[in-house]
């Protein structure tokens, strides 16, 4: 992790889980986020796909800019700026992908669910600290 000192003398809700835990549930929603994408675009692309592809690359970029500008920047205020716009992101994604594909919309969710938890550990370092 980035700057771990930083990170662990930070005050953090008494539900953050292990430091073991991110990287293992990252990597199962990635993969799952991997698939949605795969599951969405595999009979071809339309006209009417695009501005789905086009949300979907928002909430890839969102999710891309949160880890530098928590860990690095230490803006934790706008880290959770992010967060909430990527939460918001991902649920568009999931209504959008659902009109073609239910299983592409199905694989987001526990990704907007694990979402809406790290916006509450990120809330909780901004109030805390």
């Amino acid at each position: 992790m980035q700057d771990s000192l930083w990170y662990y003398s930070l005050n953090k809700s008494p539900l953050t889980p292990p430091e073991a835990v991110f990287p293992i549930a990252w990597t199962i929603l990635y993969v799952m986020i991997a698939l949605s994408l795969f599951f969405y675009v595999k009979d071809g692309l339309t006209k009417e796909k695009l501005t789905p592809l086009v949300v979907f690359t928002i909430q890839i970029i969102l999710n891309i800019l949160w880890s530098p500008v928590f860990f690095e920047s230490h803006n934790i205020k706008l880290a959770f700026i992010i967060i909430v716009l990527l939460i918001i992101f991902v649920l568009i994604n999931i209504i959008l992908f659902y009109k073609t594909s239910k299983i592409a919309a199905y694989l987001l969710i526990p990704y907007f669910l694990w979402l809406i938890f790290a916006a509450y550990l990120n809330f909780e370092i901004v109030m805390l600290n």
